[in-house]
């Protein structure tokens, strides 16, 4: 299994961008989704998460601006970030809860980060 993350990139202050994550490979099912982000030598913090029913949850930095939601027929999950802020710079990572069969357990997959920096 796999999850490409894409979408990152330069923008100005108060510009948008768009994450993309996809899963790939034999999967079964997936249940949470999720986009972290971690800057050098800071720990990992959650940004938004998706159950698999569509409930979400948000870091309180990011209530507002951003809006997590996800494609189940193309395993994928995606974050809109508008109006962003200098202090948004950060490597994000995307994750997912995935089944491989009926009977298998659940295991977090993450992705590989993508750079999104803002500059003011």
């Amino acid at each position: 299994v796999q999850l490409q993350a894409s979408g990152g990139g330069l923008v100005q202050a108060g510009g948008s961008l768009r994450l993309s994550c996809a899963a790939s490979g034999p999967i079964f099912s997936i249940n949470d989704m999720g986009w972290y982000r971690q800057a050098p030598g800071k720990q990992r913090d959650l940004v938004a998460s998706i159950t698999g029913g569509g409930g979400t949850n948000y870091a309180g930095s990011v209530k507002g601006r951003f809006t997590i939601s996800r494609d189940n027929a193309k395993n994928t999950v995606y974050l809109q970030m508008n109006s962003l802020k200098p202090e948004d710079t950060d490597v994000y990572y995307c994750n997912a809860d995935i089944k491989l069969s009926s009977v298998g357990i659940w295991r977090r997959y993450l992705g590989q980060g993508t750079l999104v920096t803002v500059s003011s």
